[in-house]
């Protein structure tokens, strides 16, 4: 009996020992696997995508340039160069928004399930029409500016005062053929007088004397009176 009680008060401590041990390890094991699920759970909440594509009107499938493109709920995104392209890093489940003007703003949800870190979209965009309120526009602000302006007004001549401004413009234009010519005028003259020698040089000038075209135009102006000395 006195071996027993030995036996047992020895076997004691190493049961103790024993279950210590277990739960210590059981402790550590549970805590390792929370530490890995947390770990994986980070990394699939931290995954990114490089979300691409380009924009482009439903009907007619032509680019919408500068569309602004925002994630939902941040103050992240981009902006569509002139030919509708993007490209921005967002998250698997990320709402994007497309909002561009003259077309109705839409949502797009990218998938939480990508086996890739990316992902292209085709997104198309709908028309909207806006209905503006009529407005007159009238060229006075208001019925004081329209008096002012009344009373300013310049009427137009009559036809004698019209008659007289045309007449005087012939007179002038009569009057300026016996002047003589200015310096520009003067200038280009000479030039072409010096132009035509260089046409010429090295051979005869063409004598319109032998000229037949030249002779009827002649008798022509000779019937009309055109020759006649004043």
């Amino acid at each position: 009996m006195k071996y027993a009680y030995l036996y047992l008060n020895f076997l004691y401590p190493i049961v103790l020992i024993k279950n210590y041990m277990s739960k210590l390890s059981f402790k550590i094991a549970a805590l390792f696997l929370f530490t890995v699920s947390t770990l994986f759970a980070q990394s699939r909440h931290t995954q990114l995508v490089q979300f691409s594509g380009m924009v482009l009107e439903k009907n007619s499938l032509q680019p919408v340039p500068f569309t602004a493109i925002l994630i939902k709920g941040t103050s992240h995104g981009t902006v569509c160069d002139f030919y509708g392209y993007y490209s921005f890093v967002a998250q698997p489940g990320d709402t994007v928004i497309f909002s561009a003007i003259g077309f109705k703003s839409s949502p797009y949800l990218i998938p939480d399930s990508l086996s890739t870190d990316r992902y292209s979209l085709i997104h198309l965009m709908d028309k909207d029409t806006a209905e503006l309120k009529s407005v007159t526009v009238y060229p006075w602000p208001s019925k004081e500016a329209f008096v002012d302006a009344f009373k300013r007004l310049n009427l137009p001549d009559n036809d004698l005062d019209r008659a007289k401004k045309n007449m005087l413009l012939a007179e002038m234009k009569a009057r300026s053929v016996g002047y003589p010519t200015d310096a520009g005028a003067a200038f280009m003259s000479t030039m072409q007088a010096e132009n035509n020698k260089l046409y010429y040089a090295g051979q005869y000038p063409p004598n319109n004397l032998l000229n037949p075209l030249a002779w009827a135009k002649f008798i022509q102006a000779w019937k009309d009176g055109d020759l006649k000395v004043q």
